[in-house]
Formats: C-alpha cells, sequence, structure tokens
C-alpha cells in the first residue's frame, strides 16, 4: 500500500500566474501594491525571491523573500503549533464489582487527577468468575463515579460491556465552561 505525503507547492518568481500583487516584505510589512513585473525586479535587486503566500485574496498576497528563509519560518510556526497542542490522553482504571470503600475512594483521587490534567478517563470494572451474573453492582459502581465527576467531567461513552468488562469514557469539561 502507498502512502501519499501531501506536500504544498508554492508559486515563487515566475510562476506566479497573478498579474497584480499586494507585496510584503520579509518581516510581513506591507511595500504595497505592484504588478508581478515589478515585484519581480525588486526581488532581483534584493537577491531575494517573490513567494505567493495567498492567491485568494484579491488582489493576491504576495511576500519578498529568501524562499528558503520562508521555508523555516513555516516549519518553526508548524514546530510551535504542536508545542502549544498538548495531546490528550486516555487514562484506563480497572474497578471491582466488590471492592473496599478505601481502595474505591484511591482510584477515585486517580481519576480527579487525570481529569485535572486535561485527559481523558476510561473506568472500568472487570468481572471475574461467576461475578458477571451480578451486572447490577457494576453498573452502581459506575453511576457513583458518574455522579462523584459531575463537576469535573461529562460523559463521552455510556457504559457498556466488552467482554468482561463493563467500561464508560469520561471528557474532562474545559475549565473556561465551568
Amino acid at each position: 500500500m502507498e502512502v501519499k505525503i501531501a506536500r504544498k507547492f508554492f508559486q515563487i518568481n515566475q510562476r506566479i500566474i497573478a498579474n497584480e500583487l499586494r507585496i510584503l516584505d520579509e518581516f510581513g510589512k506591507q511595500i504595497g501594491i505592484m504588478s508581478r513585473d515589478e515585484a519581480l525586479a525588486q526581488a532581483k535587486t534584493d537577491e531575494k525571491d517573490v513567494v505567493l503566500i495567498t492567491e485568494n485574496a484579491k488582489p493576491p498576497v504576495a511576500k519578498i523573500i529568501n524562499f528558503s528563509k520562508f521555508k523555516y519560518q513555516l516549519d518553526q510556526k508548524k514546530a510551535e503549533g504542536k508545542k502549544a497542542a498538548k495531546k490528550q490522553e486516555i487514562k484506563e482504571l480497572r474497578f471491582r464489582p466488590f471492592m473496599g470503600q478505601g481502595d474505591f475512594d484511591a482510584r477515585m483521587k486517580r481519576v480527579f487527577e487525570f481529569l485535572e490534567d486535561g485527559d481523558k478517563v476510561r473506568p472500568y470494572v472487570e468481572f471475574k468468575g461467576r461475578e458477571i451474573t451480578r451486572k447490577e453492582f457494576g453498573d452502581k459502581l459506575l453511576a457513583k463515579i458518574i455522579d462523584q465527576t459531575k463537576d469535573l467531567a461529562t460523559v463521552e461513552m455510556p457504559a457498556r460491556f466488552m467482554g468482561k468488562k463493563l467500561m464508560l469514557q469520561l471528557m474532562p469539561v474545559k475549565k473556561g465552561n465551568v
């Protein structure tokens, strides 16, 4: 199977089709509106390239800059965007249908920590042996978890069985919406 990587191609110098362009310098400051030929002449005297940035604008926007520097700036912006976006993880916590209150409280403490960090939480009740005949205890346990986390999270995936596990998924509420 062949994987295709999407690449953005830029129109530079003579490959620019538009006749009239809004020109910016390498720092983003507007120089003015000029013809393609005037922009090419100015770029040639500065030993730089004319790079089309936005072709859908009227007139299209182009920058007079070294093309390698322009690509470097784009890579830097992309890297900054990746740093800013924290990857949200799904944390799983195992509960048992017949567990002590201390164990339950310890796991709930972890659930609260994960939700406050902005991670999704997937608590699940694992049934062993004949415990599967008493599914109502698992439902009660998950209902208790939902009730205790109602201020921090919303139910993203309602409780459902997957084999011998009854699982549900909680998504943290955005801090601005509380």
